[in-house]
């Protein structure tokens, strides 16, 4: 019984990573990973919603009717990024500012969506939590692994702290929109060789 709930946390980190392995959520992946602190802001607010949402709709699994189920899944997610949105504004305005539309828009990322329809709307409640919970935290590293390469490449910093000192030639287009692509594509490029060089061994 408890490896049920271990298998939905581990699952989320590595056998079915929503950024790495199915390569979903990749807009805000691609645009809020200039920096690690970026990801790492992103990312938790992708856990509190995701672990939250996909409470509530387990709980509420048995009286949501399965033809508004899709509308209701979006009015509760859209309420938990509210919350988020709100708390970033208030108490984190200059995060807020940096992370700009892409708060609101975890309304229609589609990791969340998925999860409450695939998982939560099937599962009982605490394996549903631990779903939530380990699909967040899955995609959150896959954000901050992706940002790190970016920020040291492209600035020569890590977490803002200047790691390579002012004479290392930062690429600049690192931490612009075609370095997004690059990276991204290079690590799930390393990923598929390792995953291969597995199944042939």
């Amino acid at each position: 019984m408890k490896n049920k709930y271990w298998n939905a946390i581990n699952n989320g980190i590595f056998g079915e990573n929503p950024l790495f392995r199915m390569v979903l959520g990749t807009c805000p992946a691609l645009a809020v990973t200039t920096a690690v602190d970026n990801a790492v802001w992103m990312g938790l607010m992708v856990i509190f919603v995701l672990t939250f949402s996909n409470i509530v709709i387990s709980m509420m699994r048995k009286v949501i009717p399965d033809k508004i189920r899709i509308p209701s899944f979006v009015i509760i997610i859209a309420t938990l990024v509210t919350v988020v949105d709100l708390f970033m504004k208030a108490y984190m305005p200059a995060m807020h500012a940096t992370l700009g539309i892409f708060i609101p828009l975890i309304v229609v990322n589609c990791i969340i969506l998925a999860r409450a329809e695939s998982f939560a709307y099937k599962n009982g409640v605490l394996v549903s939590a631990c779903d939530g919970f380990g699909m967040g935290l899955g995609y959150m590293l896959a954000l901050i692994i992706v940002a790190a390469v970016r920020e040291l490449l492209g600035n020569g910093s890590f977490f803002g702290v200047d790691l390579l000192g002012a004479n290392f030639p930062a690429a600049k287009v690192m931490v612009q929109a075609p370095g997004a692509f690059l990276t991204l594509g290079m690590i799930l490029g390393i990923i598929k060789l390792i995953t291969n060089r597995r199944k042939a061994a």
